[in-house]
């Protein structure tokens, strides 16, 4: 065993001094501590000596490390090359492919891209809420006209900014002016009126139609009569006759349009009919002729209205809403299934794009509470989610 001795007056440097000589490998097999006299009388000083086991080396054990790290150098190289190779890849990835928008709006789970050369014009207040409803579905160019009216220039940036506090009144002026709106429950006792519900399948017509059914039965008392040319769907009919015995209302099912006009004809003591037609795709040109031929192709006077559900895509609304008004004369539009739905941009794309009036919003199953009459204010609430 070898043995290095260590003098020296601060304990922490000499412990120092060993681990830098020894590699950290520290065995102190003795210490001592004695006092020497200093420079002033009286006054001592201590000087410590350590005596330190010198470790003996292992070639063997260094043989072995030498391995181990050759073999950690070639692994670390094999790494390099592979995050080289990825880092090739990944910026012939980005060469070849479109720029990400980076400016995304504050949204918990998904991302809404701004177009921004389409909204270089406003700034502030303006652009949070042009985001606001992009991410409720309205698309740019219609979210855009309802802002634009409720905005006024901002001196410091020379942009558009909203000229109102709330959100909600400045998206109240922009629906105001682009989106019309019909009351189809303004009727006059003793005016004889005809109101026929159109749509795609599953959207609810037969259900919606008696909670309008009720409102003039039992808010109005009016005179109603339910007519149903749904003969093709199992239960249909059924339906609505229970419906109409819930209220007390006179209820015909027929299938062709001279039936129709006879039946129309006996209803003169009637306020309001109510026509039930059947669902069918917007595709479906024969069966929608067939739906025009049953209804009187529009001979008799009669307010349509196309229910429509606020969970289909934009697109898709829009699509069945052209292709419904080349066989109907579409007076309003009947919005349901709003509770289904966070994302309820049809509402403004449909009637903008469109043109036609929105009358009924359907919140829900129950009958006869669950629809709302349309207006500017509830239009707006919705869309801003209050």
């Amino acid at each position: 065993m070898k043995v290095n001795r260590y003098e020296g007056y601060d304990l922490d440097d000499l412990i120092q001094q060993i681990k830098d000589d020894m590699g950290g490998h520290l065995k102190v097999i003795k210490r001592e501590t004695k006092s020497e006299r200093g420079w002033f009388p009286f006054f001592k000083r201590k000087k410590h000596v350590l005596y330190v086991e010198v470790p003996i080396f292992d070639e063997s054990e260094f043989e072995d490390a030498l391995e181990k790290e050759e073999k950690n150098v070639e692994m670390d190289g094999l790494l390099e090359k592979i995050a080289s190779m990825m880092d090739e890849k990944i910026r012939a990835i980005e060469t070849h492919s479109p720029p990400i928008p980076t400016d995304i709006p504050p949204h918990a789970s998904e991302y809404v891209p701004i177009q921004k050369e389409l909204f270089d014009e406003f700034t502030g207040d303006a652009l949070d809420l042009l985001k606001l409803l992009m991410q409720k579905d309205v698309e740019p160019e219609v979210a855009k006209q309802l802002v634009e009216d409720a905005c006024g220039l901002d001196i410091d940036s020379g942009k558009l900014d909203l000229s109102t506090q709330m959100f909600r009144d400045a998206l109240r002026i922009g629906i105001e002016k682009h989106i019309k709106f019909s009351n189809p429950l303004e009727v006059e006792k003793g005016k004889f009126k005809v109101i026929t519900f159109v749509g795609p399948t599953g959207v609810g017509k037969t259900t919606n139609l008696f909670k309008i059914a009720s409102e003039f039965v039992i808010n109005q008392e009016l005179k109603v009569a339910v007519i149903s040319t749904d003969t093709f769907k199992v239960g249909a009919v059924q339906q609505a006759r229970a419906y109409a015995s819930i209220l007390n209302v006179p209820f015909y099912s027929i299938s062709d349009s001279k039936n129709l006009t006879k039946t129309l004809e006996k209803m003169k003591d009637i306020d309001v009919v109510m026509i039930d037609t059947v669902g069918r795709s917007q595709y479906d040109y024969w069966r929608l002729g067939e739906i025009k031929e049953a209804i009187g192709g529009g001979k008799n006077a009669m307010e349509i209205i196309l229910v429509i559900s606020c969970n289909y895509k934009n697109r898709e609304a829009i699509e069945i809403a052209n292709r419904f008004r080349t066989f109907f004369p579409i007076n309003s539009l009947f919005f349901t299934k709003i509770d289904e739905t966070y994302h309820p941009g049809t509402l403004a794309n449909l009637p903008i794009k469109t043109g036609i009036p929105v009358s009924f919003l359907s919140t829900g199953q129950r009958v006869p509470e669950d629809f709302k009459l349309l207006d500017a204010e509830k239009l707006t609430d919705y869309l801003l989610g209050e």
